[in-house]
C-alpha cells in the first residue's frame, strides 16, 4: 500500500509566455447560439444552447450527414439514381422541383439539399436510407445516429424539418454535427461553399445558395439556413481565418437581414477578440510526478500532443493553470500512460484539461527499493510525529 495518496497541485502560471485573460462577452440577438473554435477545442459562447428547439431546415445537416457516411461505407453510390416518389414530390417550400419521373443522381440530391434546400431531395434521400423505405422510419434513424455521436437534444420526426410536433435540436447539437460534417467528410465539405446549383435549369430562380455569409469575404465556407415561422431565421456557419475554424449555430432571429448582419458580427468576434497561442510542443515536460515502489523516485509528466490555447485578446492578467494527479503513482508504469492533467482557467472561457503522460518507462523496484519504502512507511507510522506515536504521560 503506498504511504499516502493525495491530489497534487502546482501552480503553472510562470510556465507560459501568455498573460491575456479577458474579453468583452458578446450579446447575441439570436433566442439561442452556440460558438465553438474548431481549432482550440473552445466553447466561446453559449445562449440556450442546449434546449431543444425547432432547427427548421438546419436539421437538413443530419440527413446530409447520413449520406455521406452512405456513400462513404458503400451503400450509396454517388453517381446512383434514385426515384423520386409522390411523397417527396408533394413538398412545398425550398425545393428542386421534383416529379415522380424523374430520376436523380446522388450527387445532385446532395447538391440539392445543401445549396437551395430542397425539401424534396431531402425525402429522396430518406427513403432510399430508410430501413422500411419511409421518411418516418429514416426519422427514427436520424434520431438514434444522433444520440450514437452525443446529441442528447435531438429528436426528429422527417428528413426535412418541415415543421412537425417534436422535431427538434439543440444548438449545441448543431454544433456537434457541424463539428462532425467539417471533421469526417473533408471531400465532401466544399459542397458547402457552392454558390450556384442550377439542377437541370428548371427553375432559374431558385438556383442560389441562400447563406448570406458565404460572400461576405470573411472566410465563411458554410454550412445552412433555416426559417419557419415557429423557428424564426437561422443559421449554421462556419468560416476559417489564417488557419482557425469556428463553427457557430444562432436561431430566433426575425429577418434575414438580421441573421446576415448577426452572422458577420460574430464571425468578426470570433476572429478579433481571441487569439490562438502555442503552448507546448508534444514531449514537453510540465512537472514530475513522485513514484512509489519505482526504480526511479520520480517520473516526469509531459503533454502527449502539441497544444494551443485560444485566449482573449483584451485586458492583461494571469493564466491559471495547475497540475493535477493523485500521487505517488505506484510502479510500474509506462511512457505514454496518461498519469494527471494540466488544468487551464481563462476567464470568460471554460475550464481547459489537457491529458499529461509519463515521459518514460518506470520499473518496479528491487529488493532495496522495498526495504527503502519499508523504511519509509515505518518512519512515518511511527517516527517523531508518526500518526501512531504514543503520546507521554503527563
Amino acid at each position: 500500500m503506498r504511504p499516502f495518496g493525495c491530489v497534487r497541485r502546482f501552480a503553472l502560471t510562470a510556465f507560459f509566455a501568455i498573460t491575456p485573460a479577458w474579453a468583452a462577452a458578446f450579446e447575441t440577438n439570436a433566442t439561442a447560439a452556440y460558438i465553438y473554435d474548431q481549432t482550440t477545442d473552445t466553447v466561446l459562447l453559449a445562449k440556450n444552447a442546449q434546449t431543444p428547439l425547432p432547427p427548421a431546415s438546419m436539421s437538413k445537416l443530419m440527413t446530409i450527414y447520413m449520406t455521406f457516411e452512405a456513400v462513404a461505407d458503400g451503400r450509396l453510390d454517388i453517381n446512383e439514381e434514385l426515384a423520386v416518389s409522390s411523397h417527396a414530390a408533394s413538398f412545398g417550400g425550398s425545393s428542386m422541383f421534383l416529379d415522380t419521373t424523374d430520376r436523380v443522381r446522388v450527387e445532385d440530391l446532395l447538391r440539392g439539399v445543401i445549396v437551395v434546400s430542397g425539401n424534396d431531395a431531402s425525402v429522396v434521400l430518406a427513403e432510399a436510407l430508410s430501413p422500411d423505405g419511409t421518411e418516418a422510419g429514416f426519422a427514427r434513424l436520424m434520431t438514434d445516429r444522433a444520440r450514437q455521436m452525443g446529441m442528447m437534444n435531438s429528436t426528429f420526426v422527417n428528413s426535412s424539418g418541415w415543421p412537425a410536433a417534436g422535431h427538434r435540436m439543440s444548438m449545441e447539437d448543431l454544433g456537434i454535427l457541424t463539428d462532425r460534417l467539417i471533421s469526417d467528410f473533408p471531400t465532401f465539405y466544399p459542397l458547402f461553399a457552392e454558390m450556384d446549383f442550377p439542377f437541370d435549369g428548371r427553375v432559374p430562380s431558385n438556383s442560389g445558395n441562400r447563406n448570406p455569409v458565404l460572400s461576405m469575404g470573411l472566410g465563411a465556407d458554410g454550412l445552412k439556413t433555416g426559417h419557419t415561422e415557429e423557428a424564426g431565421f437561422g443559421l449554421v456557419g462556419s468560416a476559417k481565418q489564417d488557419g482557425r475554424r469556428v463553427i457557430f449555430v444562432i436561431t430566433g432571429l426575425q429577418s434575414r437581414q438580421e441573421r446576415a448582419e448577426e452572422s458577420a458580427k460574430i464571425i468578426n468576434w470570433a476572429f478579433r477578440q481571441f487569439a490562438q497561442k502555442d503552448i507546448a510542443d508534444a514531449g514537453t515536460r510540465i512537472a514530475s510526478a513522485d513514484v512509489w515502489m519505482g526504480d526511479f523516485p520520480t517520473v516526469g509528466l509531459s503533454v502527449a500532443e502539441d497544444f494551443s490555447l485560444l485566449v482573449p485578446v483584451l485586458n492583461q492578467g494571469d493564466i491559471e493553470a495547475e497540475v493535477v494527479y493523485d500521487g505517488p503513482i505506484e510502479a510500474p508504469i509506462t511512457a505514454g500512460q496518461q498519469l494527471g492533467e494540466l488544468v487551464i482557467n481563462l476567464d470568460e472561457l471554460p475550464e481547459k484539461r489537457i491529458p499529461l503522460v509519463a515521459e518514460t518507462d518506470i520499473a518496479r523496484g528491487g529488493f532495496a527499493t522495498r526495504l527503502r519504502t519499508a523504511a519509509l512507511v515505518l518512519w512515518q507510522k511511527y517516527g517523531p510525529g508518526g500518526a501512531d506515536e504514543v503520546a507521554g504521560e503527563a
